[in-house]
């Protein structure tokens, strides 16, 4: 059963890239207070998640800040190390706060796994995007197929 609107986000330990290396992060730590955007994408460095996802977000990052969001975060089935270079490729800087779920627990967590192995990806993490306040689910949007249409960083603020 997945993660739904009044649902509180589940508190589990992931892993995020510091100038110091991985280091833990527990997701009600991030996500636990004020107003939040989760992103979810299947992986670092895949086409959409490059080209369109992440950038999406770190372009609009200050436009969410501006209706009150005080974290944007992005979750993937990947090590700290991939999501620090995909950071870095990207130019993220302190736009988004890059979450690496590397046994997808937190993915199961939510009920939003994505079973990938039949193109070689293992489990990973459906695409989605959700409003999180104060720890609780506010709006929840997942793709309901391939491609960007419902979790993109526009659809976002449209719905704040």
């Amino acid at each position: 059963m997945s993660i739904a609107v009044g649902d509180r986000i589940p508190d589990v330990t992931l892993t995020t890239m510091t100038p110091d290396g991985p280091a833990p992060v527990r997701t009600g730590e991030v996500l636990g207070s004020g107003k939040a955007v989760l992103f979810a994408v299947p992986g670092a460095f895949t086409p959409t998640c490059s080209d369109y996802h992440l950038p999406g977000f770190v372009v609009r990052a200050d436009d969410l800040r501006a209706k009150g969001v005080t974290t944007v975060a992005c979750v993937a089935v990947n090590d700290a190390f991939v999501m620090g270079a995909w950071g870095a490729a990207q130019g993220v800087g302190e736009s988004v706060v890059l979450l690496a779920d590397g046994n997808a627990d937190f993915a199961r967590a939510m009920g939003l796994e994505l079973d990938g192995t039949g193109f070689g990806m293992g489990t990973r993490s459906q695409r989605y995007a959700a409003v999180v306040e104060d720890g609780v689910v506010t709006h929840l949007a997942v793709e309901p197929g391939p491609g960007l249409e419902v979790s993109s960083a526009d659809a976002i603020l449209a719905v704040l």
